[in-house]
């Protein structure tokens, strides 16, 4: 059983940045594959970023590519989205997701626990 908690949401401009950090309980932590979903008002969830149990693999949804970065720290239970160069699109309820073997990193069906959703508001 894993618990998720995100924080780090808010108000910002087009153009700046923003880190969201995302808290886990239990001690298995570092076997659970771990991503960052989005959804917009009326719209599905989509992908946003996934990283391995060790690290070693990242993945990226093609709207945030060279500008979203998704990174873990085993021992504090903690991953982290630093979020750059926001665009008005971003703005969205960011949830964090885990899983230890997702079926598909890309898809929200692959994973079993989810955090409450931080919101994250990018204005023009």
């Amino acid at each position: 059983q894993v618990q998720l908690v995100e924080s780090g949401g808010g108000l910002v401009q087009a153009g700046g940045s923003l880190r969201l950090s995302c808290a886990a309980s239990g001690r298995t932590f570092s076997r659970y594959t771990m991503g960052w979903f989005r959804q917009a008002p009326g719209k599905e969830r989509e992908f946003v970023a996934a990283i391995t149990w060790s690290g070693g693999s990242r993945y990226y949804g093609d709207p945030v590519v060279g500008r979203f970065t998704i990174s873990r720290d085993n021992a504090k239970n903690t991953v982290d989205l630093q979020m750059n160069s926001l665009k008005v699109e971003d703005t969205a309820v960011y949830y964090c997701a885990a899983d230890r073997a997702p079926t598909a990193y890309g898809s929200s069906k692959g994973y079993d626990y989810w955090g409450q959703g931080t919101q994250v508001t990018v204005s023009s």
